[in-house]
C-alpha cells in the first residue's frame, strides 16, 4: 500500500500543470432600425469556432433579418454571420449569442532544432497587406533587427524583444488601431492592432511565417459589458512545432496601466509569459487582412473582421461609432 502511495505521489508530481480556463456566455445584441427605412441594410459579424484551445457552443441567433446564414470568406476561411433586412424594413433587431471556453495557451517547449519547411507552402504568412509591407524600410529595419540571427525561433524572438521595447500603447488611438506599419514605423504608439501588426510585418519581412489572430476578450466578473473589448494578437509558425503565440501589445498595456518602465522586473515577467503564451481571457474570432467578404460587401476590401461590419444601401457604417452602429456585447457567466 505505501509502495502504490508513493508511486501516485511521483506521478502528481511529475504531470504538468493543466492550463487555466475561463468559460461563459457573449451575447451581441444590434439595432439598426435608425437609417432609411427605404435602404436595404447588411450586417456582417465574426462568427467564432471551436480550436485546440476554445471550445465554441450553443449558438444561436434571432431577429427580424429577411435572411440570416453562416458563410466563408475564401483566401483565410474566415466565417462570419451574414444578415440582411431588404428596403421597406423599419425595425432591424438581431441577437447572436453562444457559449465559450477558452484555455490558456502556452507553447514553449521549442525543439532543439528546427524542421525544414518550403515558405511557399506558408505564402500567405510571408506575403505583404496594404498596410503591413515587407520590403523598402520595413525589411531593412528587420534585417537589422535579426542580424546575426539563425532559424525561424531566434529570429521570431528577435523581433518580439525589439517591438516590446520600442513601441508604446496610445490610449489616444481609435479602436484597436489600424495597423498602419509605415507609419507606425515612425510613430511606434498605438494599441493592439497596431504593435501586432508593427511585429507580423517585421517577422515576415525576417522569413518568419506569421499571423494575426483577432478576437475579444472574455469579462472576468459575473456581468460585463465588453462591447469595446476587441484584441489582436500574433502567432508565428515554428517548423516542426507549429504556431506559436505571442502578445506584445498586452506587455505594453500592462506597462502603461501599472506605469512600468523597460526594467521594471514585472516588465520582465510579462515579456517572459507573452512570448510563447497567451492568457484564458480572450475569443478568438478571425484572421486575416485585406478581406471579401462572403456575400461580398460593397467596395475595396475591408482591413480587418474583428468588429462587426454593416452597410446601408451600400454605405459603410463607422463600427466605432455608437451614434450611427447601435451594437452591444455583453459577457455572462
Amino acid at each position: 500500500m505505501k509502495r502504490l502511495l508513493f508511486l501516485v505521489l511521483c506521478l502528481l508530481i511529475t504531470l504538468p500543470a493543466f492550463a487555466s480556463t475561463q468559460s461563459g456566455n457573449f451575447t451581441w445584441k444590434f439595432d439598426l432600425s435608425e437609417h432609411q427605412s427605404q435602404k436595404d441594410v447588411k450586417l456582417w459579424i465574426p462568427y467564432p469556432i471551436s480550436n485546440a484551445e476554445q471550445l465554441i457552443s450553443q449558438l444561436e441567433w434571432n431577429g427580424n433579418y429577411a435572411e440570416a446564414a453562416v458563410y466563408t470568406e475564401r483566401t483565410f476561411g474566415v466565417p462570419m454571420l451574414y444578415v440582411r433586412w431588404p428596403e421597406g424594413i423599419k425595425q432591424r433587431h438581431l441577437t447572436f449569442t453562444f457559449h465559450a471556453e477558452r484555455q490558456e495557451q502556452i507553447r514553449r517547449e521549442f525543439p532543439q532544432t528546427e524542421s525544414a519547411y518550403d515558405p511557399h507552402d506558408f505564402a500567405l504568412y510571408l506575403a505583404p497587406t496594404t498596410l503591413g509591407p515587407v520590403t523598402g524600410d520595413v525589411k531593412k529595419l528587420a534585417d537589422e533587427i535579426t542580424a546575426g540571427k539563425t532559424g525561424i525561433h531566434e529570429k521570431a524572438q528577435a523581433v518580439y524583444e525589439w517591438t516590446v521595447e520600442n513601441t508604446y500603447r496610445d490610449p489616444e488611438t481609435r479602436g484597436c488601431g489600424l495597423g498602419d506599419v509605415t507609419s507606425l514605423l515612425r510613430r511606434p504608439g498605438g494599441k493592439c492592432a497596431d504593435i501586432s501588426s508593427i511585429y507580423v510585418a517585421l517577422a515576415r519581412a525576417a522569413g518568419v511565417p506569421t499571423r494575426e489572430i483577432l478576437g475579444i476578450r472574455t469579462g472576468k466578473k459575473s456581468t460585463q459589458d465588453v462591447t469595446k473589448w476587441q484584441h489582436c494578437w500574433a502567432e508565428f509558425f515554428l517548423p516542426g512545432y507549429g504556431w506559436v503565440p505571442v502578445d506584445p501589445a498586452d506587455v505594453r498595456k500592462a506597462m502603461l496601466k501599472q506605469k512600468l518602465k523597460l526594467n521594471d522586473p514585472k516588465v520582465a515577467e510579462l515579456r517572459e509569459y507573452y512570448w510563447g503564451g497567451v492568457d484564458q481571457y480572450r475569443i478568438r474570432l478571425s484572421e486575416g487582412r485585406d478581406l471579401e467578404l462572403n456575400p461580398p460587401q460593397h467596395g475595396p476590401a475591408i482591413n480587418y473582421l474583428m468588429y462587426p461590419f454593416a452597410q446601408v444601401g451600400g454605405e459603410t457604417l463607422d463600427w466605432l461609432d455608437p451614434e450611427t452602429f447601435k451594437y452591444t456585447i455583453t459577457w455572462n457567466q
